[in-house]
């Protein structure tokens, strides 16, 4: 007997999974096919890609995901996602025609740039699955500090190609992620990638590296026609020959022509041919292949019972979805498909194929409709997510004691306890995070007074209760450690960022990285910044500073990262009291909700803490700002020569200006806290000009007297030096940038900076040098 309600929800299912395919399609035909093209460039969009998908998101958003839940989708299925939402009531019928267009659709989803609620912005493949779980951890970590998450299950599309990113299974062994759940990853199996078929069996290596790692896994691998074939007689050997296929054989069988599949399932068939041929003999040519191709991840029931028995599954689940990348349209299979969109005949084509007028391409389901009746319930199940904010963290104002001799490493884990101790109740949102590297980056005492924490507390079998770093995993710990992944470590720290937008309650969150290894996680990096994450990344010890660890671990580049990177403010302190200010201003930042992320840069460098000026309210402004005012040059001086130093690197200035006095030459030293903001002022002063506001020549600290206007100008940073050249340009004087301009290698603090040129030797060389080009010329 027919059951006749189940074949009635299977055929709206199927008619809206392939209502969202037609939409998807047409969103890209219309971006490459209708829409104007000002440039003549190809547009693209992923047709086929997309087309893989369609049952997938169809599954979720129709039948699975709740109001609470967050989803990463793969980027490749943007239109898919886009079409989704647009059923839902979620995206204007506008949009639909402006996908990759400036201010329209974006090419891959985007929590800042696309008009719909985008969870995740995804497009650098592999970092949205260990987004997802880092996200899920997130929510784990607020419920236990009692902080009442508005998350639910988090979900990642992916697709199977992204599975080769080391960043995937980075993710999967860390420790830290051990018992997050209400996350599932579920794979679109499409088997082709952007220039290849995936090669060998992949999904049992992937199934057995997550089974290993306690997730549970299920599998959507054939659809109903063709498990239905696999259980008349002789269908074992029907399955097991299918099983057994290579990607890139069974790939072969889903283009090859219709008369030949037969033929090329029985060969190689081994000793089950004969059950085999037995089997299909009665299948005629076009059935056969009509049903060799019906997989699972195409079917919308099937998936969302698969879903939801993930869904009532403890711990972390992932769903193998196959699929045929291009399904239903005339790409489908086609080894070369992934860039490939249709062409407007083959779009009529497929218009007159299921029904469609290209004409009108973005008709809704009647309201009368079952179809109409389905996505309604969905829509109420889904709801409207409340996108109410906390109001601000307020920090009070803090008294940092500060010893006669620190490194700003040191100040740093000290202002940690400062903020604990002046503003307890906003300071119980700090949390930070660190890539096995806690102890040698300054958290310490902060572990000790905050605790490490972990979802259960375990017995203390190495006695650290008693010794001098208290390292006891707590629920109610705020240090999340995690093995030695600094992509793990930026994935985290973006999510934690997030936990205002993706869970309800803000967080303030401190990452802690060796400098030099931030190039490690740089994608996941700038991934979190592109989302709007805010968070706090302390990168210490850094430079050649740190001399003895070597030309492996001395950081050059960073700082250049810090002034090129959006979504992020470089700090580069040199005095403790420096670090306090810049500390408090970004929690008080980030707590409000506003603003961007901090990035400091510290050293171990024992700095004279004695030499700091008087503080005041204007000093603090001017640290903030990004430079002020050390010393200016003796008014008898011959001549005038501007130094401008960065964190380690101000003492050695210091010592510099008595040698180069002696010369004659006067200097007046101006301390950069932060490159980046210097170099924003002189971008803004430039936008100033373009649009006719020009006032005179840009003056970055607007402390430049007469005297040192046109002067030479050096400048001198423990990094590379052209993270500080332009710096002479914009103040239209002749100018020298010392830095580091090679590898480092083994050695005492001396003999790095003496080899460099940028100790108080290698500064009074080049301000001398500098000054004597100018008097030549006069």
């Amino acid at each position: 007997m027919v059951d006749t309600a189940t074949t009635n929800i299977d055929q709206i299912r199927a008619s809206v999974r392939d209502r969202v395919l037609w939409l998807a399609t047409s969103i890209v035909n219309h971006a490459n096919n209708v829409r104007p093209n000002s440039d003549g460039t190809k547009v693209g969009g992923h047709q086929s890609s997309s087309a893989s998908s369609v049952a997938i998101l169809s599954a979720i958003f129709f039948e699975s995901m709740e109001r609470e839940d967050r989803i990463a989708i793969k980027p490749h299925a943007s239109p898919v996602f886009h079409a989704i939402q647009y059923l839902l009531g979620e995206l204007d019928e506008s949009y639909l025609e402006r996908f990759r267009a400036y201010g329209g659709l974006q090419a891959y989803p985007s929590r800042t740039k696309d008009p719909e609620t985008v969870d995740f912005s995804t497009g650098s493949v592999g970092l949205a699955g260990p987004a997802a779980s880092f996200g899920a951890l997130t929510r784990d970590y607020l419920q236990t500090h009692g902080l009442e998450p508005t998350s639910g299950r988090f979900y990642a599309h992916l697709g199977d190609a992204e599975m080769d990113e080391g960043s995937m299974w980075e993710a999967v062994i860390e420790p830290a992620l051990n018992g997050v759940d209400q996350c599932t990853w579920v794979v679109d199996v499409n088997r082709q990638s952007l220039d290849r078929v995936v090669p060998g069996i992949r999904v049992r290596q992937f199934s057995d590296m997550l089974i290993a790692n306690d997730w549970t896994i299920f599998t959507a691998k054939y659809g109903d026609r063709l498990t239905e074939l696999m259980e008349r007689p002789g269908g074992k050997a029907l399955r097991r020959r299918i099983d057994d296929m290579s990607n890139e054989e069974y790939q072969g069988l889903l283009v090859s022509d219709r008369s030949e599949l037969r033929g090329r399932l029985l060969y190689g068939s081994g000793k089950g041919r004969s059950d085999l041929n037995r089997c299909i003999t009665d299948v005629d040519d076009d059935e056969l292949y009509e049903r060799i191709t019906n997989l699972g991840g195409h079917d919308v029931g099937y998936l969302s019972r698969l879903l939801k028995e993930a869904d009532e599954t403890e711990g972390s689940t992932a769903v193998f979805a196959y699929t045929v990348k291009g399904w239903g349209l005339q790409s489908a299979a086609d080894p070369r498909n992934h860039a490939a969109t249709l062409t407007p005949e083959q779009y009529d084509q497929l218009a007159e194929a299921i029904g469609r007028d290209p004409e009108n391409p973005w008709e809704r389901f009647p309201e009368d409709g079952p179809e109409h009746e389905y996505i309604d319930a969905a829509i109420k199940r889904l709801g409207i997510r409340d996108k109410t904010s906390e109001p601000p963290l307020q920090f009070n104002d803090t008294d940092l004691t500060i010893p006669n001799v620190a490194s700003t490493q040191d100040a740093f884990g000290r202002m940690l306890l400062e903020l604990d101790r002046s503003s307890p109740e906003s300071a119980s949102r700090v949390v930070t995070t660190s890539a096995d590297v806690a102890t040698s980056t300054g958290l310490s005492s902060w572990i000790n007074r905050a605790s490490v924490w972990a979802r259960q507390e375990d017995p203390d079998y190495l006695g650290f209760g008693e010794r001098l770093l208290k390292w006891i995993p707590t629920p109610n710990g705020r240090h999340i450690e995690l093995g030695l992944s600094e992509m793990n470590m930026f994935l985290l720290l973006s999510q934690l960022g997030l936990s205002d937008s993706m869970s309800g309650k803000r967080l303030i969150p401190i990452g802690t990285v060796y400098d030099p290894f931030i190039a490690r996680g740089t994608d996941a990096l700038i991934n979190g910044l592109y989302q709007g994450s805010r968070f706090i990344l302390v990168a210490t010890p850094s430079g050649v500073s740190l001399s003895t660890e070597g030309g492996a671990h001395q950081g050059l580049i960073t700082p250049s990262l810090g002034i090129n990177t959006p979504g992020i403010t470089y700090f580069e302190p040199a005095f403790a009291r420096e670090v306090e200010w810049i500390l408090l201003d970004a929690v008080r930042s980030i707590g409000s909700g506003e603003g961007e992320s901090y990035m400091l840069r510290l050293s171990t460098k024992p700095i004279d803490q004695t030499q700091f000026p008087e503080p005041s309210q204007q000093l603090q402004e001017a640290v903030l700002a990004g430079c002020y005012r050390f010393r200016t040059a003796p008014p008898e001086s011959d001549a005038i020569l501007s130094v401008f130093a960065v964190g380690a690197m101000v003492d050695e200035a210091i010592s510099a200006i008595e040698p180069l006095e002696r010369e004659g030459i006067g200097v007046s030293l101006f301390v950069v806290t932060s490159p980046d903001l210097l170099y924003r002022q002189m971008n803004d002063a430039s936008a100033q000009e373009q649009a006719g506001n020009d006032e005179g020549r840009w003056d970055p600290t607007g402390l430049l007297d007469d005297r040192e206007i046109g002067q030479p100008v050096l400048t001198v940073i423990d990094g590379h030096p052209h993270s500080m050249s332009f710096l002479g340009a914009a103040l239209d004087s002749p100018s020298t940038a010392l830095g580091v301009t090679g590898y480092g290698q083994s050695g005492s603090r001396n003999d790095l900076y003496r080899h460099f040129g940028i100790d108080a030797q290698g500064i009074y060389e080049a301000g001398l040098s500098l000054v004597d080009r100018l008097r030549r010329r006069k």
